[in-house]
């Protein structure tokens, strides 16, 4: 086995595997506290493309969870940070970066040009996670989407199912019911956590356009279900014939 980067991933998961994560492509749609975090993952497993996209800048409320929110970084946009650390991990990877809000039409857009081979749902604002998450399915695009990260401090609670198996989660009752209206009820994968949200790690607000209330976070939630999206698109990566 020829020395190089990703040795140990080749030993762990022989030729033939580290073939088919070179040989994939995954997009990642949101680089916040989970989607940082899976693009970061996925990148150092190997996998030979990546799609980013993001259209937001970096404050310093996202220090305590996201992955490329420094004191040094404030003010930048996250997909050029993103890009220059993911290219830093991997020099050959081929990667595709988009500084855009994706939604309505710029979805499928996005999407055909790139025809990537997995999408990871990083969106933290249920319009366009919808959005997003019904055109995949209805065109037979892989995707996993990650649910509410906020409120919550105990990773042994996350867990991965069927959009339909979801519980106690705010955010997922929400999607199920509006893509029930679009005639999906299940079909695809959802990293989500059974424990409760207390009222009090919810403050609601009026000043931003897409949110109505910010919540809570810790450190290391959202970069473990980040991880836990990561894993499941390698696993199915590696088991496609």
């Amino acid at each position: 086995m020829t020395s190089h980067w990703l040795e140990r991933t080749e030993q762990l998961v022989q030729k033939k595997g580290l073939d088919k994560l070179l040989k994939a492509h995954v997009l990642i749609a949101g680089l916040g506290g989970v989607g940082s975090w899976a693009a970061e993952f996925i990148c150092r497993a190997g996998v030979g493309e990546l799609s980013i996209i993001d259209h937001d800048i970096i404050k310093e409320s996202n220090r305590n969870r996201q992955l490329c929110a420094l004191k040094s970084t404030e003010g930048l946009s996250k997909i050029d940070v993103m890009s220059k650390r993911l290219l830093d991990i991997n020099t050959e990877l081929k990667l595709n970066s988009f500084n855009v809000f994706l939604k309505d039409e710029k979805t499928p857009e996005l999407i055909e040009q790139l025809k990537p081979d997995y999408i990871i749902d990083a969106i933290d604002t249920l319009s366009p996670k919808v959005f997003l998450i019904h055109y995949a399915v209805t065109h037979n695009y892989q995707i996993i989407s990650s649910l509410g990260a906020g409120g919550r401090i105990d990773p042994t609670r996350i867990q991965v199912a069927d959009i339909s198996k979801s519980h106690a989660c705010r955010l997922a009752f929400y999607m199920r019911k509006r893509l029930r209206k679009l005639g999906i009820s299940s079909g695809f994968k959802v990293v989500f956590s059974s424990e409760l949200v207390s009222d009090e790690a919810i403050i609601p607000i009026v000043d931003e356009d897409n949110k109505k209330s910010t919540v809570g976070t810790i450190s290391y939630l959202p970069a473990i279900m980040g991880g836990f999206c990561a894993g499941e698109v390698v696993k199915d990566i590696l088991s496609t014939p």
